[in-house]
C-alpha cells in the first residue's frame, strides 16, 4: 500500500521567488561605506596634514607675487588710491635706472661678502667644536647665541659699538691704534654691515655643518690613518664629499638670506654713504615706500625675486657635479 505525500507545490516553488523578489535593495550605509575607502581616507589625512602649508604659501607668497605683478603693471598714487595702466613703462624703466648698476654692485659684494664669510667660518667652528673636550657645550651654545637674538636688537648694539666714539674703537685706542668712522666711509661701511650679518647667522651654519660631521663614520678617517693620510688629505678626499649635501643646503640658505638682508643695512647705515651699502631689497623699500613709486618699487621686487630663483635653481642643477649623493 503506497500512500501520497501532501504536496506543497505552490509553497515551495514560489517560496525562492518570494525571498528573491521581496529582498530590501542595498542600505545606503554599505555604498557609502564603499565610496570611503582607505585610500580614500589617507588622501584626505594627507591633504589636512599639507593644507596649513598650503594656505600659507597661497596666503604669504602666491597673492603677494600676483600683487606685485599687477601693481608693477599700474601706477599707484597711494594717495589718492588711483591706478593708472602703464603697461611695461616700469620695466623698461629698469634698463635707463642711473643708480640700479650701483645697487646691484652693492648686492653682490655684500652678498658674496656674507656668504663666503659665512660658510667658511661656519665650517672652520664646526670642525673645531666637532672633538670632545672640556666647556665644548658652552662654546656651542656662545656661538649659537645671536640667532636667538633679534635681529633690529642685536643691529642698534652693533650701531653704538661702531660709532666714531663707539666701543671698537675705544678698544683700539688702548693700542694707539685711531679707528675710523666705520658707518660714514664706504668700504668700511660696508665691511660692518657684513660682520655683523656673518657674526649674528654664522651658528646656523655651524650647528649644520657639526650635524653633517657627526655623522661621517669613524671608520674612514681610521682606515686613512692606517694608510698614511695626512689630516689636510682626509678632510679634502673624506669629509667635504660627505657632508656635501649640507654644504649644498647651507649655501642655498646663506644666499637666500644675504639677499634678503634688510634690518641690518636700514638700522645702521640707511644704504650709505651714498649708494655704497644699498643693496637691492633697501632699494625696493626706498622706492615703494619712500618716494611713493609703488610700481617701479614693485617691479624691483620681482627682479629680486627673479634673481632669488635663478641663483637657486643653478645651484640645484649643479648639485650633480659636486654634492656627493648625486649621480
Amino acid at each position: 500500500m503506497t500512500t501520497t505525500r501532501p504536496t506543497t507545490r505552490g509553497a515551495s516553488a514560489d517560496a525562492p521567488r518570494g525571498a528573491a523578489t521581496d529582498a530590501p535593495p542595498p542600505s545606503t550605509s554599505k555604498r557609502a561605506g564603499r565610496l570611503w575607502t582607505m585610500a580614500r581616507r589617507d588622501a584626505l589625512t594627507g591633504y589636512l596634514f599639507i593644507s596649513p602649508q598650503l594656505i600659507g604659501v597661497l596666503v604669504f607668497v602666491l597673492i603677494p607675487v600676483g600683487l606685485a605683478i599687477y601693481y608693477s603693471l599700474n601706477d599707484w598714487n597711494i594717495f589718492t588710491g588711483e591706478l593708472q595702466f602703464v603697461g611695461g613703462d616700469h620695466y623698461a624703466a629698469l634698463l635707463e635706472d642711473p643708480q640700479l648698476p650701483s645697487v646691484l654692485g652693492a648686492t653682490a659684494i655684500f652678498s658674496g661678502g656674507v656668504v663666503a664669510l659665512n660658510i667658511a667660518l661656519g665650517l672652520a667652528l664646526a670642525v673645531m667644536l666637532n672633538r670632545r673636550f672640556r666647556g665644548v657645550t658652552l662654546f656651542r651654545t656662545l656661538f649659537f647665541s645671536p640667532v636667538v637674538v633679534s635681529v633690529v636688537a642685536w643691529t642698534l648694539v652693533w650701531g653704538f659699538l661702531l660709532q666714531d666714539n663707539g666701543g671698537i674703537n675705544g678698544f683700539l685706542a688702548q693700542f694707539g691704534v685711531v679707528g675710523p668712522n666705520w658707518l660714514q666711509e664706504g668700504p668700511t661701511a660696508m665691511a660692518a654691515v657684513i660682520v655683523t650679518q656673518v657674526v649674528r647667522s654664522v651658528g646656523i651654519n655651524m650647528v649644520l655643518f657639526l650635524s653633517a660631521l657627526q655623522g661621517v663614520p669613524g671608520e674612514l678617517y681610521e682606515a686613512a690613518r692606517i694608510d698614511g693620510a695626512r689630516n689636510s688629505t682626509m678632510f679634502t678626499r673624506i669629509t667635504l664629499p660627505l657632508i656635501s649635501p649640507t654644504l649644498l643646503l647651507t649655501a642655498i640658505i646663506t644666499i637666500v638670506g644675504a639677499l634678503q638682508a634688510f634690518a641690518q643695512i636700514a638700522v645702521l647705515t640707511q644704504g650709505g654713504p651714498g649708494l655704497s651699502t644699498t643693496v637691492l631689497v633697501y632699494y625696493v623699500f626706498q622706492q615703494a615706500f619712500d618716494f611713493n613709486n609703488i610700481g617701479y618699487g614693485s617691479t624691483l621686487a620681482l627682479m629680486l625675486l627673479t634673481f632669488v630663483m635663478l641663483l637657486t635653481v643653478l645651484q640645484w642643477q649643479l648639485r650633480r657635479k659636486w654634492v656627493f649623493y648625486e649621480d
